[in-house]
């Protein structure tokens, strides 16, 4: 392999949008990653909850090359078969009815909020407002963004889009107080698991209360599962350990297992109010993409990684537990399955680094919160060795460092 470092130089063609690492990867196995210089790390960051089935699953790699031989787009002028069986395939395992394709979060996200006013407006609401939460994170495009609750991400992109009303994660009153006295809501649009914002977790409680005050007020229940879903939490998507269902659920990163694939799927009362005209993706259910999401839950079901996926990542979150006890500065690791978060009490963005250079890849959100979204393929003797790396740099990091005041 020719050992070139071109990714640890400057990019100037290349507008200087993400805070890079000096290094550029070249080719995976599994969970395991390796950069152009030949150095090998163990990937525990998915590419941020997406490669579901590891990098070049020989199941994957061979159905795309098939269909890379057959047709890659085709545009939705024209029936496109494989769309219906991805989209029999999210409604079985939902329980919903009925899936739009798109191409990532932010679209399925961005679709979800017009299905939300267009349902306001078909009930006479001419000025639908939607309920969001505080430290949630639903994309960046402006109205997205405008339903993201993050100022730092939103600062300088102002005038926001109107229509919000925002809450505070697992308080129920806070709801109840906003259904008293708005009566333009039309919807709650919720993350189950908010990603960026922290790896939050609604509680099976406020999840079982949300659907409630949903069906009483005739409200469009939205579940954001484009990070969480898709057996990141060892069930096919996180709300299902609540045993409820959304009326709305947007889907993408995992579906497609590095494809980008996103869907918006929806149960009875919300399939129908999109007709034709009223939203689109050019690229959104193309051949190659949905044949990328079938083989996925194909591999998924096959493999039986929704149970590895609650099993490592339980064990995985107990070794990082055992380890990182009565250490000053360790706050928790919240999460399921193998969507962990590690809560420290001071910012510890230079983790990434020096995680990376000890052979491990990660992320840290929220400034102090380190994010662990491996494959769901991961094993326990790599949860073992995630452990064994990133513990130590744990320790020593809070050992080095002061406490934020």
């Amino acid at each position: 392999m020719n050992a070139t470092t071109t990714a640890a130089q400057p990019m100037p063609h290349v507008m200087p949008t993400y805070g890079r690492l000096p290094f550029a990867l070249s080719h995976g196995r599994g969970c395991w990653v390796w950069d152009t210089d030949g150095k090998k790390y163990l990937d525990g960051l998915g590419g941020i909850a997406v490669n579901t089935v590891g990098h070049a699953h020989p199941k994957l790699v061979a159905a795309l090359q098939d269909q890379v031989g057959k047709l890659i787009h085709s545009s939705n002028y024209y029936q496109v078969p494989l769309q219906e069986q991805l989209a029999a395939k999210l409604t079985e395992v939902s329980g919903l009815t009925n899936a739009f394709f798109c191409s990532t979060g932010l679209e399925a996200n961005e679709g979800a909020l017009k299905i939300a006013r267009k349902y306001g407006h078909d009930k006479g609401i001419e000025r639908p407002e939607i309920i969001v939460y505080e430290k949630a994170f639903h994309g960046r495009s402006i109205a997205t963004l405008s339903a993201t609750g993050n100022t730092k991400v939103q600062a300088g992109f102002g005038p926001l889009v109107e229509g919000f009303v925002r809450v505070p994660l697992n308080d129920l009153a806070a709801v109840r107080q906003v259904a008293a006295e708005n009566p333009n809501v039309v919807a709650v649009f919720l993350e189950v698991i908010q990603g960026e914002g922290g790896i939050n977790v609604s509680t099976i409680e406020y999840l079982q209360g949300i659907r409630k005050i949903c069906d009483e007020r005739g409200w469009l229940l939205m579940l954001d599962e484009v990070q969480c879903g898709l057996g990141r939490t060892g069930k096919w998507f996180a709300h299902q350990w609540a045993g409820i269902k959304p009326d709305v659920m947007p889907l993408a990163k995992g579906l497609g297992s590095g494809v980008p694939v996103g869907a918006i799927v929806c149960g009875p009362k919300a399939a129908n109010v999109f007709g034709p005209g009223n939203h689109g993706s050019t690229f959104g259910g193309n051949p190659l993409a949905m044949r990328a999401g079938v083989e996925t839950l194909r591999i998924m079901e096959e493999e039986k990684l929704l149970e590895n996926a609650a099993t490592v990542g339980a064990a995985l979150k107990a070794g990082i537990e055992k380890e990182l006890a009565g250490v000053p500065g360790f706050v928790e690791v919240r999460g399921q399955g193998l969507m962990l978060g590690i809560e420290l009490d001071r910012p510890c963005g230079v983790l990434l680094n020096r995680a990376a250079e000890a052979g491990l890849l990660l992320s840290v959100t929220a400034d102090r919160v380190i994010r662990l979204v491996p494959s769901l393929i991961l094993t326990a003797g790599e949860a073992a060795q995630i452990v064994a790396i990133l513990c130590p740099l744990v320790k020593r990091f809070l050992s080095e460092t002061p406490a934020t005041p």
